[in-house]
């Protein structure tokens, strides 16, 4: 998937999944509202892109700024050439520091989206003659050699079981950059431990903790990085702040917050 997609997730917590149209309404489909449940920001080219718009100006965007992607090969896809165009634009992309590419072979095999054998091979035949050619098989081949998923060889082969590790996988990786701590930050990263162990996170009882201190000391700066650490693990999540102002600021102020 890239961040613009054929199914994309975009900005740093996004991920795109890039797939053919024999998968778009069942397997991706499925896959994109999972992410989505997840609170994982994911574009989707057949819902997002602007009526009037050519589809390449907001995909090609998308994919640039989009921090994973997931390419979804199955027995089609290279009989597509928007699809084939995609996938050039995200192993370039791949190649940038911050941006990361995962196969996932839904119903062919790696060496056969390496070598354009098999099903792939016939999809890929009508475009032998075309200018294009040779740097979609270079795309092809480099994408089959990135680390990802041979569908068939992982959980059985249970979609339902595979889209929930792809999803918690990719969480933990966004997880990992979001939870980055700001360098000017200085002693942050100790507070934050401390606040969570406070939490017991591994309790399912419902906790609540309160931070105390001077106005300016910092305490909405430390309940944000506490958020942003935990966040990824909820199914549902919301940082409010500013109440007492926001309360105060209007007859809506309330209302608003809710």
């Amino acid at each position: 998937m890239s961040s613009n997609k054929r199914l994309c997730l975009s900005d740093p917590s996004s991920v795109t999944p890039e797939a053919g149209e024999d998968t778009r309404k069942t397997f991706v489909d499925h896959l994109y509202h999972a992410l989505k449940d997840k609170g994982i920001y994911t574009y989707k080219d057949d819902e997002k892109i602007q009526k009037g718009k050519r589809i390449s100006d907001d995909l090609f965007k998308s994919i640039e700024d989009t921090k994973f992607y997931i390419i979804i090969f199955s027995k089609n896809y290279a009989s597509s050439s928007w699809c084939l165009e995609e996938l050039v634009k995200i192993t370039e992309s791949h190649k940038m520091s911050g941006h990361t590419a995962y196969p996932v072979f839904y119903d062919v095999e790696p060496t056969q989206v390496r070598k354009q054998s098999g099903a792939v091979g016939e999809a890929f035949a009508t475009h032998e003659n075309e200018e294009a050619a040779e740097k979609w098989k270079g795309a092809l081949k480099e994408a089959a050699d990135l680390a990802g998923w041979e569908l068939k060889n992982t959980l059985d082969g249970h979609e339902a079981r595979f889209i929930k590790k792809t999803v918690q996988e990719i969480s933990l990786e966004l997880r990992s950059i979001n939870s980055g701590f700001d360098e000017k930050l200085v002693g942050m990263e100790t507070r934050v431990k401390d606040v969570v162990s406070y939490l017991e996170t591994g309790n399912d009882e419902v906790r609540m903790i309160g931070i105390k201190g001077m106005g300016g000391a910092g305490k909405t700066t430390l309940a944000r990085a506490v958020f942003d650490h935990l966040s990824s693990d909820f199914e549902a999540n919301m940082f409010v702040e500013n109440v007492r102002e926001v309360s105060n600021a209007s007859m809506f102020g309330l209302k608003k917050l809710q």
